[in-house]
């Protein structure tokens, strides 16, 4: 995660990433821009949610939990260690955690709570204020190399190989639809259901998604990945790479289209048509 660019500029889901049975399933931390709507459960390492977030499901965190003020869960929030709330967080289920409770004022656990450690009622600092405030001062002391150390315990947990699930602000994240005004990039291996709404978007190999691609600028799609909809954009090129397959149609300004990719479905390029040999990268048109 660079330093100086904003760790929530994008949506980003990690190799490996699942949707299963409404749960948003992942290896590493996922992190929820304010004013985010996530119709799933979640489950991952570190849960971090800006304010005014909404969960159509449970969360289960094997590490830390953090909730911002005005959010709202739908479900039982599980934490393996330490859970902070913010103020007038609703959870309609229980609360579980392991480890110590930090809660707000006028928080809202339907079925009530557990903790084994220590509970401070109080109002926790809003996690993106906090982070804001602990890291200006590191670099006020000109200490970047720390700063960077944080962000990147932040994000990684200490195991790099486990990247986190980023959900930008303002986004709705559904079985139907993911819905971002931001670029979007999936990584391998991972099964999602609904349609992907972006910027533009990056798709890894060997994924499966059930749903169709809309952006406005670029769409790139990995080896082995299969697409069941359409791939489309305004005026950027789609690129699909071989061994992949669109079970729909593709409408785009430009195309390259390699050796061993199928599509289905109509294409419709506004410009060129360009087919693309990955042996020796050669390409004729």
């Amino acid at each position: 995660m660079p330093l100086r660019s904003d760790p929530l500029d994008k949506l980003a889901i990690p190799d490996g990433t699942t949707v299963e049975e409404h749960d948003l399933v992942t290896d590493g931390d996922v992190f929820v821009g304010a004013r985010s709507t996530v119709e799933f459960g979640v489950r991952g390492r570190n849960v971090i949610a800006g304010e005014g977030v909404t969960f159509g499901g449970d969360i289960e965190a094997e590490g830390d939990c953090r909730i911002d003020m005005w959010s709202d869960i739908a479900g039982n929030v599980l934490v393996g260690q330490d859970a902070y709330l913010g103020e007038r967080v609703h959870i309609e289920g229980q609360l579980i955690v392991s480890g110590d409770l930090d809660i707000g004022d006028d928080v809202n656990i339907e079925n009530g709570f557990e903790a084994n450690g220590w509970i401070v009622i109080r109002n926790p600092v809003p996690t993106i204020v906090f982070l804001f405030i602990y890291l200006s001062q590191l670099l006020r002391l000109g200490e970047e190399e720390a700063a960077e150390s944080v962000l990147t315990e932040l994000a990684d947990g200490g195991e790099p190989e486990d990247e986190p699930v980023v959900i930008p602000r303002n986004a709705h994240v559904s079985d139907d639809a993911w819905r971002v005004s931001t670029p979007a990039t999936i990584g391998n291996e991972c099964r999602l259901h609904g349609n992907i709404r972006a910027e533009s978007i990056e798709v890894g190999d060997d994924n499966n998604i059930f749903g169709s691609l809309r952006g406005r600028g670029d769409i790139s799609i990995g080896k082995g990945t299969q697409i069941h909809g359409d791939v489309t954009t305004r005026r950027g090129t789609v690129s699909v790479t071989e061994g992949s397959r669109i079970l729909g149609d593709v409408a785009c300004e430009d195309l390259l289209l390699h050796d061993g990719a199928v599509i289905d479905g109509s294409i419709r390029a506004r410009g060129e048509i360009t087919q693309v040999r990955d042996t020796e990268d050669e390409t004729t048109e």
